[in-house]
């Protein structure tokens, strides 16, 4: 059987976080969408468990314990299958540890894979409850549309119908490890609040979120330019250009994205950054809900 599945890039149009609770965690409030870029996930010939690493980035993860891998134990025995899960190949395209959400989306997509292959057994409502086993962001993976996401990550309400936003996405290559950022978050002791904010006016398109957004955050948006300074850099480069209307961290970092205005500004703008800068990954891209992650 040959058959795949898309794993969007994930990204944090905003992002509050409160002090840590007495199990050490944070609560938050996010609006997560995802990208029409990702990575992607399939079937391969001859039998597992093995996972195949490929693409610009896999040589940056370790196919022993990947989360891929993780994914498709943990469904095997779900659905109490006493066979081991299909060999798998993970075409790696975006950076790892970027604040994209890649290895939830990856486990995301090896669940939406596996259980289409496996009969299509669970519902996509049972996947993600499944999925939060695996991390806080794979349920919203699962489920790859625009949602708010609060309590840990994991208690997802569907987010009002949002236009499609164009946008660049900009990874500097420069590690920002979530440990230490949320390490530098609770030294600085300047936790967000968590008061739900307003409904976004999508009537007004995209110049109309962008404008909501400004009055929003991103909490980890210092801490993690501490971790790793060239993130502010990167925004205050996006920040200056003509073509954005908005210049955000995603999640932890170390990628950025600017809201652009249309498809042809966003092009515009990638193609300069790249230019500009040949060691940083840029990706013009529209953020949303990709059809592609359900097909």
């Amino acid at each position: 059987m040959s058959a795949s599945a898309f794993a969007p890039a994930k990204v944090n149009l905003y992002l509050h976080v409160g002090p840590p609770g007495a199990d050490g965690f944070h609560p938050l409030d996010s609006l997560m969408v995802f990208a029409d870029i990702g990575d992607e996930v399939s079937l391969a010939s001859g039998p597992g468990p093995a996972l195949s690493l490929t693409g610009p980035f896999g040589a940056g993860l370790g196919a022993g314990d990947n989360l891929v891998l993780q994914a498709a134990r943990r469904l095997a025995r779900e659905l109490g299958r006493a066979e081991p899960p299909p060999a798998l190949v993970l075409d790696k395209r975006l950076p790892v540890a970027a604040g994209l959400g890649g290895g939830s989306a990856d486990a995301a997509a090896t669940l939406r894979l596996l259980n289409l292959a496996w009969g299509d057994r669970l519902s996509a409502g049972d996947l993600e409850i499944l999925a939060a086993d695996l991390g806080s962001d794979v349920p919203a993976c699962v489920r790859s549309r625009p949602v708010i996401a609060t309590g840990r990550g994991e208690v997802l309400t569907p987010a009002l119908d949002l236009p499609g936003l164009p946008a660049v996405l900009v990874n500097p290559g420069v590690a920002c490890p979530t440990g230490a950022v949320y390490r530098a978050f609770d030294a600085a002791g300047r936790f967000g609040d968590l008061s739900p904010p307003p409904q976004p006016p999508t009537r007004d398109g995209v110049a109309g979120i962008a404008r909501w957004l400004s009055g929003l955050r991103n909490d980890l948006e210092a801490p993690a330019a501490s971790v790793a300074p060239v993130i502010a850099n990167v925004l205050e480069r996006l920040k200056a250009a003509p073509e954005t209307l908005l210049a955000r961290l995603s999640g932890s970092g170390a990628t950025c994205f600017a809201l652009c205005p249309d498809t042809p500004s966003a092009a515009r703008l990638a193609a300069i950054l790249a230019d500009e800068h040949p060691d940083w990954w840029v990706r013009a891209c529209r953020l949303g809900a990709p059809l592609s992650a359900f097909g």
